[in-house]
């Protein structure tokens, strides 16, 4: 009798911490119990989960379709019809691109808090609140250059104009979060493109206390589209 397979969902940290945010942010196992669902939360450091065309040592999408993917479908019983993918902050960010860019992978997707605009002026402010320092732009200059134009090529605006398979995803963000405008304006830029994407907007900001609670829409968004 063949073993039964399971959902997976990866679930990615946010900017300067780890794979253990998730697991310090709510109780996975319970989660898992409760929805039935693989869940594999993957470090992404500081790379916006991206290849750098500029740091070579920093192949951080190569690492996570070349490498992780496959050694977790040789190890665990996955149901490949039922693959889902969301994230915090940078996570967010990273969940969103991914599913944009690796459809025939996904089922769909989540993204809450996301930093989805690699606007520099956006972000400059959002790392002096989170850090006191310019670090965000550091990094990313480090992976990405210093051109603007270069940067908003991995927006996820960017990203979107391009997407044309309609599968909806989620979005959520906390009504004082600092990222709550550029969040709007995804669901804008969706909406005008006929893109179907689920909108959630409740109150909390940019902190533990928020992702506790917004997980949990995600994990009853991906048992409603399961194949």
């Amino acid at each position: 009798m063949p073993k039964e397979k399971y959902p997976l969902v990866y679930l990615l940290h946010g900017y300067s911490e780890n794979y253990r945010q998730w697991s310090q942010t709510t109780d996975l196992q319970k989660l898992s119990d409760r929805y039935k669902m693989i869940i594999v939360c993957p470090d992404g450091f500081v790379t916006w989960y991206i290849n750098s065309p500029y740091d070579k040592g920093s192949q951080a999408e190569d690492f996570f379709f070349k490498e992780l993917v496959p050694k977790l479908h040789t190890k665990f019983n996955i149901d490949d019809r039922n693959i889902f993918i969301s994230g915090l902050s940078m996570g967010g960010y990273g969940a969103i691109r991914y599913f944009l860019l690796h459809q025939e992978y996904f089922n769909t997707a989540g993204s809450t808090s996301g930093a989805f605009s690699l606007d520099i002026n956006i972000l400059t402010k959002a790392s002096l609140s989170f850090f006191q320092t310019t670090r965000i732009i550091n990094d990313l200059s480090r992976s990405l250059g210093s051109s603007s134009k270069e940067w908003n090529q991995y927006s996820i605006s960017s990203l979107l104009k391009a997407y044309n398979k309609g599968n909806p995803f989620l979005i959520d963000c906390g009504t004082d979060d600092i990222l709550y405008s550029s969040t709007l304006e995804v669901k804008k830029l969706a909406n005008s493109l006929k893109i179907p994407i689920t909108f959630i907007s409740q109150p909390g900001n940019h902190n533990t206390e928020y992702w506790k609670k917004s997980i949990e829409h995600h994990f009853i968004f991906f048992k409603e589209h399961l194949k």
